[in-house]
């Protein structure tokens, strides 16, 4: 749930900055993009498409509810490819203009730029 609350309220920060909802102007205006997550902290929006966020590690009670038992002091920035797996570690994500990568291990170039760029 908070994913879809982030993710939406994000879109329309992006659309709003874009003046469009034209899939690549809005994909470049996500980047950057900053929403309260519902747990006190903010979201942010990389170029890898992964988002910042604060990780809470929690353990569910008899009555059903969550208690927090841990969590980071900040945003823990969100990466594409684990550092730890050799097949990933060599991987990378940028997808802000004018690469076109998501699983690459170099970025490639885009072939024209979005509307609005």
């Amino acid at each position: 749930m908070e994913a879809h609350y982030i993710g939406f309220n994000m879109w329309v920060q992006a659309v709003e900055q874009a003046g469009t909802t034209d899939v690549d102007a809005v994909r470049q205006a996500m980047y950057g993009q900053m929403v309260k997550n519902l747990t006190g902290g903010t979201a942010v929006m990389n170029t890898n498409h992964h988002l910042s966020k604060p990780v809470l590690i929690g353990e569910i009670e008899s009555d059903g509810q969550f208690q927090v038992v841990w969590q980071t002091k900040g945003e823990v920035v969100g990466d594409a490819w684990s550092d730890y797996i050799p097949e990933s570690a060599k991987l990378t994500a940028d997808w802000t203009y004018p690469w076109v990568c998501g699983n690459c291990e170099k970025p490639r170039f885009g072939n024209s730029p979005p509307a609005g760029l």
